[in-house]
């Protein structure tokens, strides 16, 4: 089945904690600190992977989590950064953030990554808190919690040209004569539940990338027939080839209903250049009809080629159409500004609430951290923590919420006692 988008949650490496230690060697008197600092935890970064045409590498999978660092030692031993989880996407993705859909980037070229998820810092060991005032400090941190995020992950296939029409059109048989795809045909309706890539040579020796898009009924923008599902795969394409059956009842009506479809799902999609091809030219009814037909198109302004797929007559016109017009297009501006990811400020940032049962919670990203990377066992870590409180004012704002010795306060996994 192609799978052409999917929701995932990626989950970058915790930090390695940074250790207490104090150098311990005969005749080496007062040795002092040697804790040392943890390594960064791995980041999630996605890639580009030429060789990949789908997102079916994520079937069945939907969180990932990259390495965490390991912790520092004695002696000042740094711990080993975590590896980078790189995670391969087809060309094409477009990277969003699930829920507000901000974009992170558009992977298109080989080699295009876009980190997504960077790793927790490593805790330092107490050999950075040593001072001449502090000399045996007894204090060091754990490694800071790697980012988490939820992204949605959407395939734009990349194509110069793309092939339309209703279904049962001949687009499948259209691919497979100019190309050396092998897409599946049938005479029953929706045959094609997925879109198609073909590579065709033009006479100038260029490489054209093809694409067969499921056919299209009235009401697809709306989930009609296979729904408007695919339409997002030709936004990228230069041009699109409009294919007819020349044996349907009545063409040009089909054309203008899948016309209607386009332009309810997306105005940029109905302003694309097209090339008409109408199918089945061999036919002696639907020769008789052609004068018809090209005059219509004609007087549309909608350049028309005769050829038949069936056939393999006129091919190369509709190839050669289809490339002048690509040649004429204008580049569409893009759809978004892609910004450089950057976690957003957040120092100071906090809020306080009473949950149900009456204990308080303090939330915020600094604050969060703080305590996830606090050694609880350590009073000089925990007098550390406390200043922290007083100095970013959560201190002062639970006491105005009303907190009271003996009373719980919240922060991230942890729970503390309010002591005055």
């Amino acid at each position: 089945m192609f799978l052409d988008e999917v929701r995932i949650r990626v989950t970058a490496g915790k930090g390695g904690d940074g250790v207490v230690h104090f150098r311990r060697e005969k005749y080496v008197p007062r040795g002092g600190p040697d804790g040392g600092d943890g390594g960064r935890g791995g980041h999630v970064v996605l890639r580009v992977r030429p060789t990949m045409h789908a997102l079916a590498w994520y079937r069945g999978k939907s969180r990932f989590l990259a390495e965490a660092g390991r912790n520092g030692g004695s002696s000042n031993k740094s711990g080993r950064q975590g590896k980078d989880l790189v995670l391969p996407v087809p060309p094409g993705t477009l990277v969003r953030t699930d829920g507000d859909g901000e974009v992170l980037a558009d992977l298109t070229e080989d080699g295009d990554e876009v980190l997504v998820a960077r790793g927790g810092r490593g805790g330092r060991g107490n050999a950075r808190f040593a001072t001449s005032r502090r000399q045996t400090p007894r204090l060091a941190e754990r490694g800071e919690p790697g980012e988490e995020r939820r992204l949605y992950l959407e395939l734009r296939l990349l194509a110069d040209i793309g092939i339309i029409g209703a279904p049962n059109a001949g687009k499948s048989t259209l691919l497979a004569a100019l190309t050396n795809a092998r897409p599946k045909i049938a005479d029953y309706p929706f045959t094609t539940l997925h879109p198609n890539l073909g590579v065709a040579s033009g006479q100038d020796g260029r490489l054209l990338v093809l694409a067969d898009i499921p056919g299209l009924i009235e009401g697809a923008h709306q989930g009609a027939g296979l729904g408007d599902s695919f339409l997002r795969h030709i936004r990228r394409t230069r041009v699109l080839v409009h294919l007819l059956d020349g044996l349907a009842a009545d063409p040009i009506g089909d054309m203008d209903r899948v016309n209607r479809e386009l332009k309810a799902f997306d105005a940029l999609l109905a302003a694309k250049p097209q090339v008409v091809v109408v199918n089945k030219i061999d036919d002696p009814q639907v020769q008789g009809r052609w004068p018809e037909w090209k005059k219509t198109l004609e007087d549309r302004r909608i350049h028309a080629i005769a050829a038949s797929a069936r056939s393999a007559t006129n091919l190369d016109g509709v190839l050669l159409a289809a490339m002048r017009a690509a040649d004429q297009a204008k580049d569409e501006p893009a759809e978004q500004a892609v910004p450089v990811h950057r976690p957003p400020p957040d120092q100071g940032v906090f809020r306080v609430a009473r949950e149900q049962d009456g204990a308080f919670r303090v939330s915020g990203p600094s604050i969060e951290r703080a305590a996830a990377m606090t050694y609880w066992e350590h009073d000089e870590a925990v007098r550390r923590f406390q200043r922290s409180l007083a100095r970013m004012g959560i201190e002062e704002a639970l006491r105005q919420a009303g907190v009271r010795p003996g009373d719980s306060v919240r922060i991230g996994d942890y729970e503390l006692e309010w002591q005055d």
